[in-house]
């Protein structure tokens, strides 16, 4: 249609030509009021802004020639972090001649990431950069919560009788 046969539609109908799609071939154009159409695509926009999920990084320092109890702790703060829904990455730092040895820093990491397991995935592996090496952990995707069972009726068999 022609655009001023579309306009004097809109304004026999005391309405607004809005373009909907502007990069469609021809273009998209409605008969409406342009003031609910702005509402509605803020609403939409709100919406779809609500639903994003935020994704934070946070890391945890290790060494390779850590301790038992260290690692134990270490492991609990990236549990924690896993939980929270947020990825981790994880840094080994090498000293001296510890550098020699980037061996110790993949197993200690390839360790952790078995014990996590349950609870992320290893989205980047580990990478040797400088004096670090490096990996990130994602949390695994939640299952879809289950719906709570009720409180049975008040006339039901399992409800007390007064």
């Amino acid at each position: 249609m022609r655009i001023e046969d579309a306009l004097r539609l809109a304004q026999e109908a005391e309405l607004d030509l809005v373009e909907v799609a502007a990069q469609a071939r021809p273009p998209v154009c409605k008969l409406m009021d342009y003031g609910k159409f702005k509402y509605e695509s803020a609403q939409k926009a709100r919406e779809s802004r609500r639903n994003q999920q935020l994704t934070t990084i946070k890391e945890q320092k290790l060494r390779p020639k850590i301790d038992t109890h260290d690692y134990e702790t270490k492991k609990r703060n990236v549990v924690r972090f896993l939980e929270g829904g947020n990825k981790v990455k994880v840094t080994i730092m090498f000293r001296g001649r510890e550098q020699s040895r980037p061996e110790l820093g993949f197993r200690l990491l390839q360790r952790l990431a078995e014990d996590v397991a349950e609870l992320g995935t290893v989205e980047a592996a580990p990478k040797q950069d400088g004096r670090n090496m490096t990996m990130v952990i994602a949390p695994n995707k939640k299952p879809a919560a289950r719906p709570r069972a009720t409180a049975p009726a008040a006339g039901s068999a399992e409800a007390p009788q007064a």
